[in-house]
């Protein structure tokens, strides 16, 4: 091995002998934490759920390496099988944002595909993205992963809706929004659960 490959860089060595670094990091994955579980006790309040899926308790998880850097998720509601899935995802990526993401597949794409037709207009005016990829398990908002929907016509958000195997809604929160994460979450769930509250009543 190329022995240059071993060496750090001034910066390198002066951020490995820092443990406040790494201390900093934890405590605010730990704040993410309880806003996470402050969430999951609001959306067990505010959610219409049919009771396959609302006995099944919200989750939270951590990593360290999607796409190079660490996150934390909340699921909840949470149903996943490898034909149907109904599902609310609230994402934290390090350095990047804070997202929410209404994720159907399955039974549950079927039985919401036309509340969630309906909702074009209120889905593009509020700032929401569909996906557009064929892989579902994809976070980022990259151009090849999501699309505007405010940048779609009525017509192709229809087929998108109509013909993609999965069907991923996803409204993005900048780091910057900390101190009204909370609401902003709680007022985007309200939303999604619109979107899936009709079909299963």
């Amino acid at each position: 091995m190329d022995s240059t490959k071993l060496r750090l860089s001034p910066e390198e060595l002066k951020l490995v002998s820092d443990p406040g670094i790494i201390l900093t990091k934890n405590a605010i994955t730990g704040k993410v934490y309880l806003l996470f579980g402050a969430l999951a006790d609001d959306f067990r309040n505010m959610a219409d759920l049919p009771g396959e899926i609302a006995t099944i308790a919200p989750k939270i998880a951590k990593g360290e390496n999607y796409l190079g850097l660490p996150y934390v998720m909340l699921d909840y509601p949470r149903y996943f099988s490898a034909d149907d899935i109904m599902a609310v995802r609230c994402f934290f990526w390090w350095g990047n944002f804070f997202s929410i993401t209404l994720h159907l597949k399955g039974i549950y794409r079927e039985m919401s595909s036309t509340a969630i037709l309906r909702s074009y207009k209120m889905l593009s005016s509020l700032g929401y993205s569909l996906a557009i990829s064929g892989d579902e398990w994809h976070h980022h908002f990259g151009t090849d992963n999501y699309r505007s929907i405010q940048s779609m016509d009525e017509h192709d958000f229809r087929l998108y809706i109509t013909e993609h195997p999965y069907i991923k809604i996803a409204r993005i929160f900048p780091i910057s929004s900390w101190e009204n994460l909370r609401q902003l979450f709680n007022k985007a769930f309200g939303e999604l659960g619109e979107l899936i509250a009709q079909p299963v009543k």
